[in-house]
């Protein structure tokens, strides 16, 4: 991609994404996540209604009048996205690609941590880390991680959550929100998942395609996966083929529920075709 059509995707992602930011998650992302606690901000002269206990009694005692210290949330936060790059976001059957979708997710979450002056920070990973952008403020950076989001080229195809969990936690010594987007096409992460889920507010995102929790009935279909490379053909006729093929899904949808309840984090799901907005907007106003 040259860079006139990159800009002009990049323009036409935050026109979209800070719309949503500005207009509806703005609010429920400063609900939703708190800050770190409350910090002394002044102190001023009591008026009638304020918390007794509030009083300061030495600048009480200094003046001969009440004196109340006065506290402010400490807003200031850190937010981690870390996206899945692995081969099998380049599926989809409807409008757009799994990528599409996560980077518009990201992109809104971004915009909206920025309105709330908090910090942003990017991993990229596929069985790898790919790709790192240490947590930092403002439009600039943000705009930076949404061209990374559409242009980066992985190195590799595969998938290794674990892996890029154990980067986060090595890399995030203090108390991060993070934001796992992927399709969850991996196992085996539960146990990692519940260490980082016990210091970090997690939140999984999972992003599918129909086609891809059933077969549909279309006789011998060469399937090639996206990870491996690998290509197979796949009699679709059968019905314990494809019973068998959504089985085998069900089941990496419920680990991927299973492992994220268990782990204390939340989690959610949106089809390509959905309205991520709609799945987003009811999450926030679940946990606020």
């Amino acid at each position: 991609m040259d860079t006139k059509a990159l800009l002009k995707k990049v323009r036409k992602i935050e026109i979209k994404t800070r719309r949503l930011s500005d207009h509806i998650f703005g609010g429920e992302y400063h609900s939703t996540f708190k800050g770190r606690g409350m910090t002394f901000s002044e102190v001023r002269q009591y008026q009638f209604g304020d918390d007794v206990r509030a009083i300061d009694w030495n600048v009480t005692a200094r003046y001969n009048e009440p004196y109340i210290k006065v506290f402010e949330e400490e807003r200031e936060l850190t937010m981690m996205l870390m996206v899945d790059a692995s081969g099998s976001q380049l599926f989809g059957t409807r409008e757009q690609f799994k990528k599409g979708v996560i980077t518009e997710i990201a992109a809104t979450l971004a915009f909206s941590a920025t309105q709330n002056n908090d910090k942003i920070g990017l991993i990229l990973f596929t069985d790898t880390i790919e790709l790192y952008i240490p947590p930092k403020k403002g439009r600039s950076h943000v705009l930076r991680i949404i061209r990374e989001l559409i242009e980066f080229k992985p190195k590799s195809t595969g998938t290794n959550i674990t892996e890029a969990l154990k980067f986060l936690s090595n890399v995030m010594k203090k108390k991060a929100i993070v934001f796992v987007l992927s399709d969850f096409i991996a196992d085996e992460y539960e146990r990692t998942l519940k260490i980082v889920g016990s210091k970090h507010d997690v939140t999984g995102i999972r992003i599918y395609d129909q086609m891809e929790a059933e077969i549909p009935n279309l006789g011998l279909v060469p399937m090639k996966d996206e990870e491996t490379g690998a290509t197979t053909l796949v009699n679709t006729s059968s019905k314990k083929v494809r019973m068998h093929y959504a089985k085998q899904y069900q089941e990496q949808v419920k680990y991927f529920k299973e492992s994220f309840t268990k782990s204390g984090a939340g989690a959610l799901s949106s089809r390509v075709d959905e309205s991520y907005v709609k799945k987003l907007l009811g999450y926030f106003k679940q946990r606020g």
